[in-house]
This record gives structure tokens, sequence and C-alpha cells, in this order.
């Protein structure tokens, strides 16, 4: 069989688009037109090569052109080595790559072209397998505009000339199978680009990466044994919507510095569990090259971020979290992604993974390209990233970033700077394609999660079910009553009275979608200081307005949110550059903070009034009459059961006394919290405990100054009287 030498020249450099055909063992005919298998082998500066084969036999080759090395034998087809000597070493006996079959089936390849392969991560990547008794690794990465790929690592001296992979034809696949490369080898990708420049990338599915400002992908084996059955089950049994949902976010390296996934499992059980949320809610997880930006920035999706450990650590956490009680989610980024010349951007040479018309690929403010979501394989890529964290790490939920910026084709851009949709409109429509697949794949296979928007506009039908043409989330982070509330709370109490739409106009449209009440870390950064540092007033005021502040949150229709530090009265900003202030908790008001918020996640999940209708415009009364007070703002929750809360707050900075109200209820209403409280560090104004509502429902009820009571109706509760106890 004779080869070109362009050909060979290709072969020999790695830039065939197809070495396997060259390389390898192939049937040929001998001279008397018998079988016979010829074996070619790249072994460059070698001054012998021979195979041999496991039957026992040797067949020396000799040297063709380009390092190329070619021989034959006759019989059948054998498994076989290679063994080179080299001028003044000894001999390196090897297996080769080119000897195997693809590792990557058919089925798989059209499943990728056509954007429906929902469990991506499980071929594409880098896998530690076994074939026919030899251990190594699979390497297989889309790169359609690619004229040659070589896998480049640590088990080659980053020389990829002897791993060139072969094309798996119009998929626009490569792959190659390494043998004798395990967990731990070091990798990225050469790619020849169609420009005939070479360009070298991270894999974009590589499930582990170097620690930053490393770069390289990294092979990784998956070993964690998981013992959260009991949470999984009873999760897929459950809808959200109707469970209490109390989320402390929080900032894994900056929560208590230096701390491992491993390592931070007790600390975060023990806080979280004595302070009762239901959920943490991690900022993202995925690897991403620059800490300031908080892992908004990512450059590998599939790869949990390697300061804090190895993947199986990040497993142990959740499920350590999960054996506790404690739900996990985790903040997603599928709107856009930096142009670090190592990771996504241009992947192959060109636009690939972004869209190519930078009017629509580009994100002006952030600097980041946007995905090209029209396309099958890109969108492939991220409803399967979605699965992946789910299926992989049992993450309970994920929160996606700026779904706003990814539903309007002029977001932050001026006019003459977008394109329309094919309707001449602004709407994403590939966009919102793609969050429509997302949500409706991830909980047909996953029932029990939340899927959550942070979207700050008024689209329509955000939580709204794919079959009535919603967006399909299971929540939205209601940011316009975020804004609201905080520019409420952040007045003197003198002038409250004057802007009392700022906290009820939430309750116009409270019902419209399923929401979450975000006071996020985007309130806590930039010059707008802590939570804290917001409220007016000195520093008894500011921490009575934060427990009333919170209590009339929690109370709220909706499932809450709030940023790490917050519970306890951090003072400064935050910084993801250092630890959160928990010295404060060395001055009592502040731990007397800290368990207020404890006590309140107790009480607010203790009574289902106040999540089990959430979604339920008609399990909510606004209290009133005879007299209205604007500094007072009251409101009843109801479950399915007819148990009743009342929520009553004075936001004025004087106590009222006898303010006469009128409950839906006849008979006892006990004081199941008051945040004026004592032990709270406020001033235990209140009503003994018990407030009485006669036949008509009238009630006179005593307010604390900057403060929320939290009301339970008992219909068969005594009333004490001065002559009957």
């Amino acid at each position: 069989m004779t080869l070109s030498d362009d050909l060979l020249d290709t072969v020999g450099t790695g830039s065939h688009h197809d070495p396997h055909a060259v390389l390898g063992l192939h049937p040929v005919a001998d001279a008397e037109g018998g079988s016979a298998w010829v074996v070619r082998v790249r072994r460059p500066l070698a001054t012998s090569v021979t195979a041999r084969f496991d039957d026992g036999t040797s067949v020396p080759l000799e040297h063709v052109r380009a390092g190329i090395w070619e021989g034959s034998r006759a019989g059948d087809a054998r498994a076989y080595r290679i063994v080179a000597k080299y001028s003044g070493g000894s001999d390196f006996d090897a297996d080769d790559p080119y000897r195997f079959g693809p590792s990557i089936g058919e089925l798989d390849l059209h499943l990728i072209s056509e954007g429906r392969h929902e469990e991506l991560w499980r071929v594409l990547g880098s896998h530690v397998r076994e074939y026919g008794g030899v251990h190594g690794t699979a390497f297989a990465v889309w790169a359609p505009n690619a004229r040659a790929v070589r896998v480049v690592g640590d088990f080659n001296d980053w020389d990829g000339q002897g791993h060139a992979m072969r094309s798996m034809g119009g998929s626009g696949v490569w792959e190659i199978f390494v043998p004798d490369v395990l967990a731990g080898a070091t990798y990225k990708y050469e790619l020849l680009a169609r420009a005939g420049t070479w360009v070298t990338k991270a894999d974009p599915m590589a499930r582990a990466a170097e620690v930053p400002p490393a770069t390289a992908s990294v092979v990784v084996q998956a070993k964690h044994v998981w013992h959260d059955d009991a949470w999984m089950t009873q999760r897929a049994r459950t809808s959200t919507i109707s469970q209490p949902m109390s989320v402390y976010e929080l900032h894994f390296g900056s929560w208590r510095p230096g701390l491992s996934y491993r390592d931070a499992a007790d600390q975060l059980i023990e806080y979280v569990s004595a302070q009762a949320f239901t959920h943490i809610e991690f900022l993202p997880l995925a690897e991403h090259p620059f800490g300031g930006s908080w892992g908004y920035q990512v450059t590998g999706y599939y790869a949990p971020t390697s300061r804090f450990g190895h993947p199986d650590d990040l497993r142990y956490l959740i499920d350590r979290l999960h054996q506790a009680g404690i739900g996990v989610i985790m903040d997603w980024v599928p709107g856009h992604f930096p142009k670090d010349a190592f990771a996504l951007a241009r992947f192959d040479g060109e636009a690939l993974y972004e869209h190519p018309d930078p009017r629509r690929g580009e994100h002006r403010d952030w600097g980041t390209y946007i995905f090209d979501f029209g396309r099958n394989e890109v969108r492939n890529f991220l409803v399967a990233n979605a699965l992946y964290w789910l299926e992989e790490f049992h993450v309970d939920g994920l929160r996606v970033d700026a779904v706003a910026s990814m539903l309007y084709l002029d977001y932050s851009r001026e006019d003459g700077d977008w394109v329309p949709n094919i309707h001449g409109g602004r709407e994403n429509l590939e966009a919102i394609r793609f969050l429509q697949e997302v949500n409706a794949t991830a909980y047909k296979r996953y029932p029990g999660i939340a899927m959550i928007a942070e979207e700050s506009t008024s689209f329509p039908g955000v939580t709204a079910p794919t079959s009535r043409a919603g967006l399909g989330f299971g929540f939205k982070w209601n940011m316009g009553w975020m804004n609201d509330t905080l520019q409420y709370i952040a007045r003197d109490p003198m002038y409250r009275s004057h802007h009392e739409g700022e906290m009820s106009f939430s309750f116009v449209y409270a019902f419209s979608e399923n929401f979450v009440l975000p006071i996020s870390h985007d309130e806590v950064v930039h010059g707008k200081g802590s939570l804290f540092h917001r409220m007016p007033g000195d520093h008894w005021q500011k921490l009575a307005n934060m427990r009333a502040f919170l209590a009339y949150m929690w109370g709220h229709p909706g499932k809450q949110l709030l940023f790490m530090g917050q519970e306890f009265g951090q003072m400064s900003e935050w910084s993801e550059g250092r630890s959160l202030d928990w010295w404060l908790l060395d001055q009592p008001a502040h731990a007397q903070l800290q368990s207020f918020v404890g006590t309140l996640n107790r009480t607010y999940r203790d009574h289902s009034a106040l999540w089990a209708r959430d979604a339920d415009g008609a399990a909510f009364h606004r209290l009133g009459a005879p007299t209205w007070n604007p500094n007072v703002i009251a409101f009843t929750r109801r479950d399915w059961h007819g148990n009743t809360v009342a929520v009553i707050g004075n936001f004025s900075g004087v106590p009222i006394s006898a303010l006469a109200l009128d409950l839906p209820e006849t008979g006892v209403w006990h004081e199941v919290l008051n945040t004026d409280a004592t032990e709270f560090g406020g001033s235990g104004v209140g009503n003994l405990g018990v407030v009485s509502a006669d036949a008509d429902g009238r009630a006179s009820i005593t307010l604390p100054p900057l403060g929320v009571l939290w009301l339970r109706h008992d219909p068969q509760a005594h009333i004490p009287s001065p002559t009957q106890g």
C-alpha cells in the first residue's frame, strides 16, 4: 500500500483529520492474495521500532517518512504493543492509541448533532475507561470548524503530534483513546483552525481543572458513594412551592476562608442547622479563573472549582448537607461566558459557542460573549450542563443568573446595536426556547427540584408551565419587592407614613408568579453597604429595623433568601477577599440578632400558613379598619387546613397602644413572634403573649416600636379573665 509523502507528512505532524486511517493495524492483501495486516506507528527519533503481538510474535518495522514506521504480518489481527529504541536510551515499551476503535457510538453522535443528548458529559470530555483489558482515557471534543485536533498533556510532555484525534465526520466530534492515561493527568486540546493557526484550549466538557491561575483540564474519576437516598426519595415526592424555603446564600471562599469542601461540611451543617435555614445557595461553584468575579465568569461549566478540592469533595459536602436535612441550590450562568483565550471563546479558531454576530454574540457591559442559543450543539451543551449538576452532584435546584439579559435582544444596547427577531421584535426567541427546554427537561427528570430565575423585568409567564407558553421556572426572584422594601426601610421612621406603598405595592402582584424574596449578595456590595448599614437611626434602632424588616419579609407571600452575614448584622460591606465579620458575635446585640434569625426560621417552619399557599392569593388577606395608620402594615396568611397567622408591623419609631384592628377570626390569637422581645435585644413591648378578638373579630393590639408581631389564631383556646383563670 503506497502512501503519498504529503499524507505521511501530515500524519507525522499530527495535523491530519483521520490519523487512524493511516496509523494502527490495517488489512491488506499479501502477494498471493491472502489476508495480511500492516501496522504503522509514529515514533520520530527512534533508531528501531518493533511491534510485539500478544501471540508472542514480533514484527520489525521500517522507517517510511516523517517519523512513521511500517511493517506487515500474515494471519489474524492481534493486539500489540510497540517497543522503540532510542540512541543512548533504554527501550520504550508502550501501547498504541491507534489500534483502538472509536470510543463514541453512532447513536451518541446522532443525538449530539440533533442537540438532544441529555447526558452529554458521559460521552464528551475525558473518561477513564478499559478497552480489551487496557486502562486509559478516552478523549472526545466537539470542534466542527477545526482541520485537526490533538490532545496534549503531562503524559506526552505537552507535544500532541503523537496524539492526533480522529474526526467523527459531520458531527464535528473528534476522539482518541490514549492508553495508560489515568485520573489526575492534566491536558488540553490543540486545534488547527481553518485559517491555518493552532489554538490551545481547555476541555469545555472537563469535569475538573487545575487550581487557578493554572488553566489545564484534569482527568477525573468519580468514586463518591452517596448516602442521601432518604432525602432524594422525599424530594421527588414533594413540590417546593408548597414547602417551607428560607435560603442562606453564601460565597464559599469568604464565608470562612481556608475551608475545603470537605472541611466545611461539619461547620456549615452546625451553623445552618442552628439558624434553621432550609436551604443553602452557593454562588457559582463552576470553575472560573478570576475569584473577583464571584464565579459568574465561568470557563469550566462541568468542573467544580478546584480551589476547594476534588469534585468528590463537593459531592461529600452536598451528601452531608442532605443527610442533615439541608437543601442545596447552586447559581448557574448560562447567559454569557468570558473571553479568556484558553476557554470557550473562539474555541476552534472562530465563533462556535458564541453567536457569530457581535450584535447578538457580545455583551457590551460585561465584556463577555453570549451563547448562540439557536445552535443545536450549544443548546445541548447548556441543557446537559444543568442536568449534570442535578444528576452528578444531587443539587436541589439551580438559580439561573441574568435571565433578563437572555430574554431581550436589545438588553443594554443602543438603537442600531441589536438585531430584531424574525418577527421584528426584541425578544430572543432562541433563548426563550432554550430556557423552556432546560426547565421542562430538568423537572421531567428530577421532580421536586427548584429552577429559579433571577429575572428583573415584567416578562410574562416566567413561572408559568411551558405547556402554557411560559418559561417553566419554578420560582422567580422578586426584584421589584426587593428594591421597594429596601428603599422604604432605609427611610427615617418619621417619614415612612408618606411612603407606605413601597412596602405594600408588592401585594398587587405577589401571586402573578411564584416568587423568592431576595436580599442577595448584589445588595451588599458596590457601595450599597450592608443591610445593617442601610437602616436608619442609632445602633439599637438599626437592629430593631433589621428584625422588623426580616419578620415582615418572612411573613410576606413568597420564599426567602438572605445573604450571609446579614443574619448577625454584618456592619461592613461584603468583600469576596476577606472573611465575614464573625467577631461581631462577641457583641451581645449582634448575637441576639443571630438568635432572632434562628427563632424566625424555626417559627416560620412550624407554621404552614406562612408557606403552604405561597402562590395562592385566596390564602392572603390584608388587615385594616376601623382605623387606618400608614405606619402599620398587617395581613393574614392561611394554609389548606384553615390555620391562620396574622403579620402585623409597626414601622414607626414609637409604640402604638390599643390599636383597633379587624381580625378575620374571633377568639384567641397567640403571639408566636415579637421582634421587640427582650431576648432579641428589644424593648419588650407586647401583648403578654395573647390578643383576643371579639365576636366581630375586632381586637385591641399593642404594637412595639419598629416591631413586627406574628399572631396565630387558636379557635379552641380559653380566654383568661379576672374572675375565671
